[in-house]
Parts: C-alpha cells; sequence; structure tokens
C-alpha cells in the first residue's frame, strides 16, 4: 500500500528554517555563500522534514546561465514594456540577459511558459502579478532561484515582490471625482476571469464608493484584455445607455479612457463639463490628446530597475539577507483636463 505522506519539497524546508528556496538550495552546494549559522538551520530543518537533496538537480542548477526569465501578459503594452526596459537595463551591468515569455493574460498558460523556462535553467524569475495556479506556484517556490512578483501586493508572496496596489490607484482616482462633485461615477473594464490587476482596480473602485456612501454599481466590463481604445468606446456607449445620468468614468487603463473620450465627442457630450474621464497607466496617448486624461503612474521603469536590483543583491555573495522582502511604490495621480475645467 502506497504512503499518503507527502514528500518535502525545498519550500518545506525553507519555511521550517525561515528562509527562502534560494537560501536552502545553496545551503546545500559546498561552494556557495551562506553563513554557518544559517546553513547549520537549514541542514537541521532538512533533517527533520526527512528532505534529500536530488544530487543531479543541484549540480544542474548551479551551472551559470547569464539569464533571467520573465512573464508578462502583453508584448504590446508600454506598460510593461517600460517594466521590461527597466529590468534589462538594471540587469546589464552584471552582464544578465532577459529572457521573455508573454502570457497572455491567462494563469494556465503563465504556468505552461513558467514551467518551460525553468528547464531552461535562469538565474532568477520574474513574474507578473501575485496571482497563479496552484501547479505554478509550486513550481516558483521549489525553483531554488529568486523570484519577484511584480506589479501587485500578494498577500501570501512567494519570494520577493515589487509592485503596488492597483486597488489604491482606483481609490486614488475616486476620492478626486468625489472632490469635484460628481458621485454618479462608473467604472468601466476590469474582466473578472483573466486581468486580475485589472479587476483589483475595480474592487478598489467599488470598496472606495461603498466607504464614501455612493452607488458602486455602475460596472460595464469591456475586453477580453488587453482592453483596446475601440473595446472602451463601444464599452462607454454601452454604459451610457445604462445610465444615461452617469457624471464620471474610470476605465481600467488609458487606452479605454481614450476610447471612451472619443465617444464622447462623437455623441456631444462636454469632458469635462458634462463628464469626467480617468484612466490608468499614464500612456503617452493620455497626455497628448484633448482634453489630456487624468491616469495613475504606476511607475513601470522603476519597477523594472528595482526588480533587477533585488535580483543582483540575492546572487551576491556579499548578500546574507534571503528572506522574503516586499518593496511597495506609491503611484502618482495625475491630475489633468478631462476631469478638471481648465477655463
Amino acid at each position: 500500500m502506497k504512503s499518503s505522506r507527502k514528500t518535502p519539497t525545498m519550500a518545506d524546508v525553507a519555511r521550517e528554517a525561515g528562509v527562502s528556496p534560494m537560501t536552502v538550495s545553496r545551503a546545500f552546494k559546498s561552494d556557495a555563500y551562506v553563513n554557518d549559522e544559517t546553513r547549520k538551520a537549514i541542514l537541521a530543518a532538512a533533517e527533520r522534514l526527512g528532505y534529500v537533496m536530488d544530487s543531479m538537480a543541484s549540480g544542474l542548477s548551479s551551472r551559470k546561465t547569464g539569464f533571467v526569465a520573465v512573464t508578462i501578459p502583453s508584448v504590446n503594452n508600454a506598460n510593461f514594456a517600460d517594466t521590461i526596459r527597466g529590468l534589462t537595463e538594471g540587469l546589464q551591468e552584471k552582464g544578465l540577459q532577459v529572457l521573455l515569455g508573454y502570457t497572455s493574460y491567462n494563469l494556465e498558460e503563465e504556468e505552461r511558459l513558467v514551467r518551460q523556462l525553468l528547464t531552461r535553467r535562469p538565474e532568477a524569475i520574474v513574474v507578473t502579478g501575485g496571482k497563479h495556479t496552484e501547479k505554478c506556484r509550486a513550481m516558483l517556490e521549489n525553483a531554488g532561484i529568486p523570484v519577484i512578483e511584480t506589479w501587485d501586493i500578494p498577500s501570501d508572496p512567494i519570494d520577493s515582490v515589487v509592485g503596488f496596489s492597483n486597488a489604491e490607484a482606483s481609490a486614488m482616482i475616486v476620492r478626486h471625482l468625489v472632490s469635484t462633485g460628481r458621485t454618479k461615477i462608473a467604472f468601466l473594464g476590469g474582466d473578472t476571469s483573466r486581468d486580475t490587476r485589472g479587476f483589483d482596480r475595480r474592487r478598489g473602485f467599488t470598496r472606495t464608493m461603498e466607504q464614501l456612501g455612493f452607488d458602486a454599481t455602475r460596472l460595464t466590463e469591456a475586453g477580453p484584455p488587453p482592453i483596446s481604445m475601440r473595446e472602451g468606446a463601444d464599452a462607454f456607449s454601452r454604459l451610457m445607455q445604462k445610465w444615461p445620468d452617469t457624471e464620471a468614468v474610470v476605465c481600467v487603463s488609458d487606452l479605454a479612457g481614450f476610447g471612451a473620450l472619443t465617444e464622447c465627442q462623437r455623441l456631444g457630450i462636454d469632458v469635462p463639463g458634462k463628464m469626467a474621464i480617468a484612466g490608468f497607466g499614464a500612456y503617452e496617448i493620455s497626455d497628448i490628446c484633448v482634453p489630456p486624461i487624468t491616469s495613475v503612474d504606476p511607475h513601470c521603469y522603476q519597477i523594472g530597475m528595482l526588480s533587477a536590483q533585488r535580483i543582483i543583491d540575492l546572487l551576491s555573495d556579499a548578500d546574507e539577507e534571503t528572506t522574503t522582502s516586499q518593496t511597495v511604490l506609491e503611484p502618482e495621480l495625475l491630475i489633468r483636463a478631462s476631469t478638471v475645467s481648465t477655463s
């Protein structure tokens, strides 16, 4: 009869010893830097759990490949492109290259990509968001390399985090719109099944509206992600048919916001006189359109640069701090003429 007892993993040892899986991997390599006290704690934890290091996997993982694996939802999104640019430039000083895969906003595709990327033995892996399938999370926990979750603040991080609160980004916009006297506010976008960060922005919208005592049910989906300008325009048209007295709309992205703006112009709705429009992402188009669209800058480039620095620190022999870390950025609200009259 087969035993039902689970075979302990590297992640189990890491939790038992209070360190990261990467530190456990290092502790089992005699030539890798781990201070004596930490190594003894890890070996003791492994003995208590009955964990045995796979010598073949250890040998493979000790070889330097010179690249960092990265997954992003879309290759044609300027925000994620800026993050990759920051990451690439930040890693250049150490001669590390980026190996990129895109998930199409699909968690199952992320799982497939992570499995494929890990077979190539990257020195670190950067993923977008803090939500993963169970199998994907298990692979990341047991990878034995630095794992950086970005563009989010997960409640249960795997290793390191460089991100921001998507919910708070929407809350900032809602509070701004209410300060201008608008209370009949709608949200456009935020697919519930695929775009987890967009859904968090929608959640931030509804929570803040409810906290302020206003109706939070004016929700119009558009998609699937990434939402185009055309889809933003179509969604805004549906929104106005259902709630014609709407005074303002918070859009899941600047592209959706630009679509809403062009639909207002087609319908003869004055912006910001009769309708205020806000987006997310600080895209170039939101700054040069007429009127410019109020947006939130999540500091995409800095996310990449800070992720690169965290990877370099973790791969450096001089770095003894290998516990989970969170770098939380504060999104910046960019108030423009689409929500505030300049006359």
